[in-house]
């Protein structure tokens, strides 16, 4: 097993490792600042769980809503590297403005939130897309679990970052954030120096990506995928929650990011395993798995807030991420053509997007009116949906 994974990551080009590296960098300044947001939001700035559900529900969502006309743009450019600069180079400029809040200032930082996740709405559509024209057909499902993985080690160095840095600056907030800065630079200096764009030799006539003519191509199988990638997310809300679960626990302020550290370092050393079995294994089976996994931890998280109960139910949500996320990117490139890649990834996220946006604000609501147990099990009552459709009609896409 472990000379097939080393033939397997040496085959992949040099192009997706550096652009695993710059989501490694990039996360590590995201999460650094989305760790440690919500108990600011809270405890600094006086917000509700409400009003923290409405501003992660807004950021997350615009995010995925934007994806869809970056990757409708980057179908019709035939070009992708320059806009997934553009979208890390916006994100990075915001990460000051979350320093610079002042108390109260909850306006300033739901505007960084957006531009922040605009950003990320820019670079993701056409860097996924980028990602499914470098691969090679058979390493596709490796390809975006490498990505995805060096994506969480940065997801898990950022929360562990910020532990560190409260500890020794006695919950100093804002010099935190004005760290963050210093990896945002580096990943939009690796993009720009070190991935190569293939090159189309091909004499293309580019048409409207989004004319009825085009969509129509994008077919039922595809389809089926947004779908259920949509109702999905409606069970996988804000992350946030996860935060606050937490510090309900008694797990000291300076502590809390550990739990998102737990939860990234498991979706980091799952997500390339299960990217590489979805290239052996029915697409089908594997996100089954993934949805029972996350009734688990929904359950786990809404049974009690003792701390080992909520790292355990973290853990279980880590682990369902590492099963689905690699593996929803790979269903999309496998039931799209190969010149509306970036407007499949896009339309995907676009209703993924509307759900998170659901999915948050019904998770404040729920939170501050019934209680966080009830936040969770209708988590699970979402997954059981999704687990119905699955079993209802199961989607082929090889």
């Amino acid at each position: 097993m472990t000379i097939s994974t080393k033939s397997t990551l040496s085959q992949i080009p040099s192009s997706i490792w550096m652009l695993g590296f710059v989501s490694l960098l990039m996360d590590i300044s995201s999460e650094m600042i989305h760790s440690l947001l919500p108990m600011f939001m809270v405890t600094t700035l006086g917000a509700s769980a409400f009003t923290v559900g409405v501003i992660e529900g807004l950021a997350e969502s615009t995010a995925l809503m934007i994806k869809v006309f970056s990757g409708v743009l980057s179908d019709y450019l035939g070009k992708r590297k320059g806009l997934a600069l553009f979208g890390y180079a916006l994100s990075a400029l915001t990460k000051p403005l979350f320093a610079i809040a002042p108390s109260l200032g909850l306006g300033l930082v739901l505007s960084a939130r957006l531009l922040d996740r605009i950003g990320k709405g820019v670079r993701g559509a056409p860097r996924d897309a980028l990602i499914a024209d470098i691969a090679p057909l058979h390493l596709r499902g490796a390809a975006f679990g490498l990505r995805q993985s060096l994506d969480t080690v940065g997801a898990f160095l950022g929360p562990l970052l910020a532990v560190g840095l409260m500890l020794l600056w006695a919950n100093d907030f804002r010099a935190i954030f004005w760290v963050s800065v210093i990896p945002a630079l580096l990943a939009v200096a690796l993009l720009l120096f070190g991935v190569h764009e293939p090159i189309n030799h091909e004499a293309v006539k580019r048409s409207n990506p989004i004319s009825k003519q085009n969509l129509k191509r994008l077919g039922a199988a595809y389809w089926w995928v947004v779908a259920i990638g949509a109702v999905f997310t409606l069970a996988r809300f804000s992350e946030a929650f996860l935060v606050l679960r937490a510090q309900q626990g008694g797990i000291p302020m300076a502590l809390v990011p550990l739990v998102m550290v737990t939860m990234n370092l498991i979706y980091a050393l799952s997500a390339y395993p299960f990217g590489k079995l979805s290239d052996r294994m029915s697409h089908t089976k594997l996100l089954a798995l993934g949805l029972v996994v996350l009734i688990a931890a929904d359950l786990v998280l809404a049974i009690n807030d003792h701390w080992l109960v909520v790292v355990a139910g973290v853990a279980l949500w880590g682990i369902h991420l590492g099963i689905t996320q690699g593996l929803l990117a790979r269903m999309v490139a496998d039931s799209a053509p190969a010149d509306l890649r970036g407007t499949a990834y896009g339309f995907f996220n676009l209703m993924s997007g509307i759900a998170l946006l659901i999915a948050s604000v019904i998770a404040g609501l729920c939170w501050d009116q019934f209680g966080p147990a009830f936040t969770f099990y209708a988590g699970a009552g979402f997954c059981v949906i999704t687990l119905v459709g699955l079993v209802w009609q199961p989607i082929h896409v090889k």
